[in-house]
């Protein structure tokens, strides 16, 4: 069943009203207005005034924001987001200051590299909090060590440590320290004269562009890797083929689509195996897979969708990140293939396995908002999930 395009005062009271549990009869005989009324806002054919929203709310027991603002992020409380990012944007404003006087007791150069890495391993095991916990001393760290005594091996784990705050920012919400860390990241990746790390560096920025702009993006990572022949340098470029996909998809054109996934199968032959020390980017068959699913629910293309995502077996070593997100666009394509039931049940293991990441992926709100139109009576592990998200 598809999900309704509509997003006004009328579909958010129709949504908090099937979450109570209740019909139109049974909130138009809470409210002092007719149920020919709330027929037509929930429709969006009339206006709610405001006297009608703060009606509504008082009936249904929740703030009139609930009704009237636009669906919001879905977040921690801001003061404890705020304690999370804060320390990490201050890290990064330190990385033009030269050497930090005021560390002591500082690391060797391989254990901040260990710690990188580490940290890394961290966001792909959906522990967000833990990795914004430790970036914000070990960017500053690393950053004085790149000043001291700089070396190729140690503006690459900066390099890394800044594409981990990105990572760590989208995932919060924080789309702007996320441009943050890439420009920071670009400027350690040139200093490391390393190819790779550059054409990562463009491919994650290109995540964040607007789909008309990301594909020239995507392709000058490519040529940056033109005369490499490594293995990490298939991965990566074909990490960029399956990223040139998405944009295609974007662009509802199946030729590219299928252009670029078959230059992405071919690399992930050449790989072989996941290759997940490479970047962590994972690349190999199974990210090939979960690309082609992810294409075919962007064209819209849900039968599509649905027979790859009932076939697709992940293996017990997939990251815990790839693994929620498969979770999540199994339980959207059952939604819209009216499998209600099926649906909630794959996005309650998608909460189970990672809650913070699956919190904040658009698919979660797309299929809770989803399953509330399809539901005359939101049962309540539905209604639990939506009051999760903030819905």
């Amino acid at each position: 069943m598809p999900l309704p395009d509509d997003d006004h005062i009328g579909s958010r009271i129709r949504e908090q009203r099937r979450l109570a549990r209740l019909t139109q009869r049974e909130l138009a005989d809470r409210i002092p207005y007719s149920l020919s009324l709330l027929n037509q806002v929930e429709c969006g054919a009339r206006p709610a005034t405001p006297g009608f929203v703060a009606a509504v709310a008082a009936a249904l027991r929740v703030d009139t924001s609930k009704l009237t603002g636009p669906p919001a992020a879905t977040a921690l409380p801001p003061d404890r987001l705020l304690a999370l990012v804060a320390p990490i944007r201050e890290a990064l404003d330190r990385f033009d200051l030269g050497p930090n006087h005021d560390l002591t007791a500082l690391r060797a150069t391989p254990r901040l590299i260990a710690e990188a890495d580490a940290v890394c391993q961290q966001v792909r095991a959906t522990h967000l909090r833990a990795a914004a916990k430790t970036l914000p001393p070990l960017i500053v760290e690393l950053t004085h060590t790149v000043w001291s005594a700089p070396s190729t091996p140690a503006w690459g784990a900066l390099a890394s440590a800044y594409r981990t705050a990105h990572d760590v920012a989208l995932k919060l919400d924080h789309p702007d320290l996320a441009r943050v860390a890439l420009d920071r990241m670009g400027w350690a990746a040139d200093r490391a004269s390393d190819p790779c790390i550059e054409a990562v560096q463009r491919y994650k920025r290109a995540t964040l562009w607007r789909c008309a702009t990301s594909a020239p993006l995507i392709t000058s990572g490519q040529a940056l890797l033109a005369r490499e022949t490594s293995r990490e340098a298939l991965a990566v470029n074909g990490q960029l083929h399956l990223g040139l996909a998405t944009v295609a998809a974007k662009n509802n054109d199946p030729t590219a689509v299928e252009t670029h996934l078959a230059a992405a199968r071919e690399m992930a032959a050449r790989v072989g195996g996941e290759a997940g020390d490479v970047h962590w980017l994972s690349f190999g068959q199974v990210n090939v897979k979960l690309h082609e699913l992810g294409t075919s629910i962007t064209m819209g293309n849900f039968d599509e969708a649905l027979g790859r995502a009932r076939t697709l077996k992940l293996p017990a070593s997939t990251l815990t990140s790839r693994r929620a997100r498969y979770l999540v666009d199994r339980a959207l394509v059952e939604m819209e293939a009216g499998s209600a039931a099926t649906s909630l049940k794959f996005l309650a293991e998608a909460r189970r396995v990672a809650p913070e990441q699956t919190r904040h992926l658009p698919g979660t709100r797309a299929t809770i908002r989803g399953l509330v139109h399809m539901s005359r009576r939101a049962p309540d592990s539905l209604g639990g999930m939506a009051r999760w998200v903030g819905l």
